[in-house]
């Protein structure tokens, strides 16, 4: 496996960790932040919580970390927090199972591929959809391309993430028409080498995220089959590892980082002009592309709950009947809830 060295900006020095990770900073300070004083908790309620630094994982950019530095949401947190970024999710399950990160956002399918491989995190909020009729993920095919339908997929070359939620959709999307992945080549590249292939030709299409996927159709590529249920889901996962969930402080100061991230979130709904501009910053993309994909990242933080729990069954038995995996995973195995039920981000007051 490929080993990738993380640079730490700042006085925070080097590290390694295994899979597919672009930076890890650790979260500035920005005493007028609309966000600065958002959670009541002091260090003069938690003087445990001082000696913790939490490493957080998002999954290609979703604009937590510098969300993070203009909202202060962490200033006053009696805790550090640094950032790691992956460029999908399995990696960064497996960097939580592993303890090497602590909280991570993830698609649906890295936690069913992560746990059928080795346990060591759980399932613990839902980032869930508020526009639940704007796609995540699409499959797209090249331009002039003369595909049509999922069923013209047949015999047809595929560029997916391995163990991404763009594999879900794959499989899903050959099930939906009564094939399977032996009915077409699915192609195994990381984001980046899927963009070369589909953009040299060397496959048929790519099942692939935003921003990717809007970039690709406003060059002219098009969706052959859209990322919205019934296929696919419009939600995304938090996970954390065991090693802190097990421990009874960490754990409450925990449930605090991911409190402080719904807040910041819930912040950048209402305020999409700074959103977009975060977006394109971490994903090195131009302002015009992230406003393109911005309505699919508006979501709110919820404890997870039984219809999503079912949903994730539904996709690991998928992936298990496929063969794409070698056990079965039991998903409310994997499932603890950090939040209180009832808990709504999209409920949160915030002010811009």
């Amino acid at each position: 496996m490929r080993r990738t060295t993380i640079r730490l900006i700042g006085a925070l020095g080097t590290l390694a960790l295994a899979g597919t990770l672009v930076a890890c900073s650790e979260s500035s300070s920005k005493t007028d932040a609309p966000l600065a004083n958002v959670a009541d908790t002091t260090e003069a309620k938690h003087p445990e919580w001082s000696k913790y630094t939490f490493t957080i994982g998002d999954n290609g950019g979703d604009g937590s970390e510098e969300l993070a530095r203009i909202t202060g949401v962490f200033d006053n947190a009696p805790y550090k927090v640094k950032f790691a970024r992956f460029n999908y999710g399995p990696p960064l399950v497996q960097a939580a199972a592993s303890g090497e990160i602590d909280l991570g956002s993830v698609g649906n399918v890295p936690p069913i591929t992560g746990a059928a491989k080795t346990y060591g995190f759980k399932i613990v909020a839902v980032n869930r959809s508020l526009t639940p009729d704007q796609a995540l993920e699409n499959i797209i095919v090249p331009k002039g391309s003369p595909l049509k339908t999922a069923a013209d997929l047949k015999g047809k070359r595929i560029a997916v993430p391995q163990g991404s939620s763009a594999h879900g959709l794959a499989l899903n999307a050959l099930k939906s028409v009564g094939l399977t992945p032996e009915d077409a080549e699915l192609v195994y590249l990381d984001p980046a080498a899927g963009a070369t292939a589909f953009n040299t030709g060397k496959v048929d299409a790519w099942a692939i995220w935003n921003p990717q996927s809007a970039i690709a159709v406003k060059n002219g590529a098009r969706v052959l089959v859209k990322g919205l249920p019934p296929i696919d889901q419009t939600s995304t996962y938090y996970v954390a590892s065991d090693k802190s969930l097990k421990d009874k402080d960490k754990r409450a100061a925990l449930t605090d980082v991911l409190k402080r991230l719904s807040h910041e979130f819930a912040w950048a709904v209402k305020n999409p002009e700074e959103y977009a501009k975060a977006l394109a910053k971490e994903q090195g993309i131009p302002l015009a592309d992230a406003k393109a994909s911005l309505a699919a990242y508006s979501s709110r933080v919820t404890p997870v709950e039984e219809s999503d729990i079912k949903l994730e069954q539904k996709l690991a038995d998928v992936f298990l009947e496929a063969k794409q995996i070698k056990e079965k995973v039991d998903v409310k195995s994997i499932t603890d809830n950090l939040l209180p039920a009832g808990y709504d981000s999209s409920k949160l007051e915030v002010t811009s």
